[in-house]
């Protein structure tokens, strides 16, 4: 039997942003390497209906847990009148089993973009990665920064195509752009909601819990930063599947700025248990 291929030759076109639009295309030597870089095809699985096979299999009954998929993390953003804090842990599990306590869920997409993984580490790191190529060649386009509106919609788009077909993606989009900070939810179904708060992953209802007791638009930048921290703290102290280190962002009208680069929820559990005058033990 054959075996299908999902055609993405349409990236390479750069016809269908410029030229369509009366507009000319910069054929630069950037833009030649981005553009070599993108996936002409994905392999499918060479079955007769790729599109439909996992869910087809999952109600026949023949491979239970085939989409139960096993995975938690922790990340939240939100908004305040200094711009936006980004902060996220760094488990990757899967089910009980800890894969790694560094894991990076926060994608760098330009000096003024960030994005967040929750979910399935690879599904989240390879379109968050490739939005980044699709940022830059935007830029490259037009001459001017993409708007944190249009890349979430990227992304939303790109994962709305993919509906049904296995994807596990929890993602944030945060950014500072002409309009000033946006900050954006995008799931794997293709749904993209603009908020001042989110929370997403397992380890999130702790993480709300903490984010809105304290939340103030009005705070400092330390506030802030120390906001963020504690809640994935929390989250990480109640949830199994969130831990690690805890990492936080802020992102400003001059770009993003990485504030705490990572700190050992470990040591951060006693720390804040001495502030209340605890042992931590308890």
């Amino acid at each position: 039997m054959a075996t299908a291929a999902l055609d993405f030759s349409f990236l390479q076109r750069p016809a269908a942003f410029g030229k369509g639009c009366g507009q000319e295309v910069d054929v630069s030597e950037e833009f030649n390497q981005i553009c070599a870089v993108e996936p002409m095809h994905f392999q499918m699985a060479p079955v007769a209906c790729p599109g439909t096979f996992c869910d087809y299999v999952k109600k026949s009954g023949n491979a239970p847990g085939l989409m139960d998929f096993k995975h938690g993390t922790t990340t939240l953003g939100f908004i305040f009148d200094h711009g936006i804090i980004v902060a996220v842990d760094s488990r990757a599990s899967m089910g009980s089993y800890i894969g790694s306590q560094t894991c990076k869920k926060v994608i760098e997409i330009n000096n003024f973009l960030l994005g967040t993984m929750a979910g399935g580490a690879a599904d989240c790191s390879f379109w968050e990665r490739h939005l980044t190529r699709l940022c830059r060649l935007h830029e490259l386009r037009t001459k001017e920064r993409i708007s944190v509106a249009a890349a979430s919609k990227l992304l939303a788009n790109i994962f709305f195509q993919y509906r049904g077909r296995g994807l596990s993606c929890g993602t944030m989009i945060a950014g500072w752009d002409t309009k000033g900070p946006s900050l954006y939810m995008v799931d794997d179904q293709g749904e993209r909601f603009k908020g001042d708060r989110f929370s997403v992953g397992s380890g999130s209802p702790f993480a709300y819990g903490v984010l809105d007791s304290g939340y103030r638009k009005d705070m400092t930048v330390k506030e802030a930063v120390e906001l963020g921290r504690r809640s994935i703290y929390h989250a990480t102290h109640r949830d199994g599947a969130s831990g690690g280190v805890v990492r936080v962002y802020h992102v400003h009208k001059d770009g993003w700025t990485k504030m705490i680069a990572g700190e050992d929820v470990n040591e951060l559990h006693w720390m804040y248990a001495a502030e209340k005058g605890m042992r931590g033990d308890e």
